[in-house]
């Protein structure tokens, strides 16, 4: 399965889910800068809705854009399929490298390995798949090395729920 979607597309999907599933996505202004047979990019603004008591970005805002980069292909490939996958996250992890004093880009680059997951879980529906995702967070994506303020690991869980 190949993902079809334009990017302004996919930011009025992500902006209704969050509407409707998770107002949280919404709150922190999330955007998708990204969406490639490469990598997913999304960006999250540092404002007075994002920021902690140190001008910085808040961890609370770091854990949803890492929860946004990890799963939006995901996502976007399980609409397309039209297949009722739930998706959820197994587990998180957090290493905080320096404080993000700008808007943050959260990277994914394991696009390829999520396709495949996705295609698995269809192939094989009521079994449990995970992927652990491994996400940036950088303030600069011309730098990244160099811009890099956090880094992620989320484990994705899918599952196909057939119905008879």
């Amino acid at each position: 399965m190949s993902l079809k979607i334009h990017l302004t597309q996919a930011n009025i999907f992500l902006k209704a889910f969050a509407l409707t599933k998770v107002p949280m996505i919404l709150f922190t202004g999330v955007s998708i800068i990204e969406l490639s047979e490469q990598r997913t990019v999304i960006k999250i603004p540092l404002n007075w809705r994002t920021k902690n008591h140190l001008n910085s970005m808040y961890f609370g805002a770091m854990a949803v854009g890492a929860d946004v980069a990890s799963g939006l292909y995901a996502s976007l490939l399980i609409k397309e399929s039209q297949k009722k996958i739930h998706l959820s996250f197994k587990d998180f992890t957090a290493n905080f490298l320096k404080r993000p004093t700008s808007n943050v880009f959260f990277i994914v680059d394991r696009v390829q390995e999520i396709k495949q997951l996705v295609d698995e879980v269809i192939e094989k529906p009521n079994m449990r798949k995970n992927l652990p995702i491994s996400v940036i967070a950088a303030t600069n994506l011309k730098l990244i090395s160099e811009s890099t303020v956090a880094e992620f690991v989320l484990t994705l869980s899918l599952k196909l729920h057939e119905t008879h």
